[in-house]
């Protein structure tokens, strides 16, 4: 039965990638019969948009995937370059997206002279900025928890370099990678629009995808056509859930400590899990990968040995290396002087200016759009909270309930404008409300993931011996669940006040029907600034204005909550 089961998915499987890939051919075909480089608003071409927009996702997510294992290890072990590693993380997660907009087109879009290939360069580029930091946060936050015994014993038996990365840091970290990758893509998703539209005043440039095409038929106020985008986009999140995140989470249970005989409870295994591991044809696939992988590692290993040098040689050889290595190094440390140099004195320039007057509205911008922020983090903690207890310690839930999730939180805010538009506004007679939901759609899923993760990381001999002294309901949550949550939930707070500055640019500034709506905050600021009238003095003082907020919160607030926990809450097994 399991059998007749197994290919009848494989064969589900295989017809679905093969319509898709028929309907994105034709609709590929349209726009290049019809020419133009106009984003063409029909739901012919939705498949070929959907499969343009996945492809951007997927480059930006590898490069965010190498990003975070390199950053994130340097950072969570070394305590040296600690110190200015994640400061620099903080300020770049403060920077929203719109903040990327002059380095993608001066660099990306200049270097290519305006052609495609530099444009799509430009667009992976914002959206890596929009899935990286939270994903390092995550990863680092899993090397600064490691149990104390595991890395004695990582030291006691020698295990060094490549070897102690490969047995001890990436498996501890690869239960955040998968949470918060989910939660990347779901970012990513969010502002895809940002990123498939790029515009500094009144230049602007297109890409075909869902993002562009979501933004054009709300512009126009096509309410059909962007429900057809959306549930595209709906279409390709649960497809994605089913068969790459739940089996890739039904993976990283494996990864948890545990250190008891009972262990903990293995997550049940859905349709995409058994497709990868159990399915004809994917499970062929997924061996002679693994195969193929083992075997030019061996062949590799092979030559290099039949090929080694003399070990005088060699030493020399490395001698070369490193001398290479400084060498590139140094170089690499001249031009970013130099480029931060150039930078420094051409916004020198800028501020020599005479200041425009939006500029000297800044602070009081920044207090509405903080307010708003912080009406938008307490309601999200409110139920989010108490929701990961309880999908984190009910398996049956959990599976029901973090697809839907997930794909809520891929969902972009202009699938809220309507009802902003008619129901809130209407209602309220203004935009403050409305801009304290969208923001809410920005922060709620980080501090969810987040706590959810921290739940479900919670060991299962911790859970039997809670057990065994009797513990329940207060004193279980007060004593077990909550000190071992602390370090995700501060995490969590710090991407999600990091996702809600971003979110600020689409929940002050929404355009309807051909129609803007604003509520004051340094987002409409900054988006005035950037899509009308290209002030770039405005511009950069709004983004230094949030930048140093949000240092200073992460510096003054979280990281000294972080540092507590680590001391007074750290669970060593």
């Amino acid at each position: 039965m399991n059998r007749v089961t197994n290919l009848a998915l494989t064969m589900i499987v295989a017809a679905l990638l093969i319509s898709f890939a028929y309907f994105a051919y034709q609709g590929h075909r349209a726009l290049s019969l019809a020419g133009g480089t106009e984003v063409v608003t029909s739901i012919g071409v939705l498949p070929y948009y959907a499969f343009r927009s996945f492809l951007r996702m997927l480059v930006a997510y590898i490069l965010s995937l190498l990003f975070t294992l390199t950053y994130g290890y340097k950072a969570g072990t070394d305590t040296r370059a600690e110190r200015w590693l994640i400061p620099i993380l903080d300020i770049l997660q403060s920077v929203p997206i719109l903040g990327f907009f002059p380095a993608a087109v001066y660099f990306f879009v200049s270097l290519f002279q305006g052609r495609l290939l530099g444009v799509e360069l430009a667009s992976i580029f914002l959206i890596f900025t929009s899935q990286a930091w939270n994903m390092t946060f995550g990863f680092y936050e899993s090397l600064t928890t490691i149990p104390r015994d595991l890395q004695e014993a990582t030291v006691a038996y020698r295990v060094n370099g490549w070897r102690r990365f490969r047995t001890l840091y990436l498996p501890a970290g690869i239960p955040k990678l998968v949470y918060n990758s989910i939660m990347s893509w779901a970012g990513g998703w969010y502002f895809l629009i940002a990123a498939e539209i790029i515009a500094i005043g009144p230049v602007e440039y297109s890409l075909p995808g869902l993002g562009s095409y979501l933004i054009r038929t709300t512009e126009k106020g096509e309410l059909g056509l962007t429900l057809a985008g959306l549930l595209t986009l709906v279409a390709l999140i649960t497809m994605m859930n089913i068969f790459i995140w739940r089996p890739l989470s039904t993976w990283a249970e494996n990864f948890k400590y545990e250190f008891g005989s009972g262990g903990g409870t293995r997550q049940p295994e859905g349709w995409g899990y058994r497709l990868w591991w159990q399915a004809p044809g994917f499970r062929e696939v997924r061996n002679g990968v693994v195969k193929g992988g083992a075997f030019l590692a061996r062949a590799g290993s092979g030559l290099v040995k039949g090929l080694a040098p003399e070990p005088e040689k060699w030493r020399r050889w490395c001698r070369y290396l490193e001398w290479l290595r400084r060498l590139g190094a140094g170089v690499l440390g001249l031009f970013l002087v130099y480029a931060l140099v150039r930078g420094l004195l051409a916004l020198g320039t800028l501020f020599l200016e005479p200041w425009q007057p939006q500029v000297l509205s800044i602070p009081k911008a920044m207090l509405f759009s903080f307010l708003r922020l912080l009406a938008a983090y307490l309601i999200s903690l409110a139920w989010t909270l108490p929701v990961a207890i309880w999908i984190g310690h009910n398996e049956r839930v959990y599976e029901l309930l973090t697809p839907v999730f997930e794909i809520l939180a891929s969902v972009p805010a202009t699938a809220l404008f309507p009802i902003i538009v008619f129901i809130l506004v209407g209602l309220t007679g203004g935009m403050n409300l409305a801009a304290v939901l969208l923001v809410l759609t920005g922060m709620q899923w980080y501090l969810l993931f987040n706590l959810i993760a921290g739940v479900k990381s919670i060991p299962g001999d911790l859970k039997e011996a809670a057990a065994a002294f009797g513990l329940r309901g207060y004193g279980y949550l007060r004593l077990v669940v909550l000190p071992a949550m602390l370090p995700s939930l501060i995490t969590g707070s710090i991407t999600a006040w990091g996702g809600g500055w971003n979110a600020l640019i689409v929940a002050e500034y929404v355009v309807y029907a051909g129609q803007t709506y604003t509520a004051f905050g340094i987002g409409s600021l900054l988006d005035t600034a950037t899509y009308g009238s290209g002030n770039f003095q405005l511009i950069w003082s709004s983004l230094i204005a949030m930048m140093v907020t949000i240092v200073l919160m992460n510096r003054f607030l979280w990281r000294r909550l972080y540092e507590m926990a680590a001391r007074r809450f750290k669970i060593e097994v």
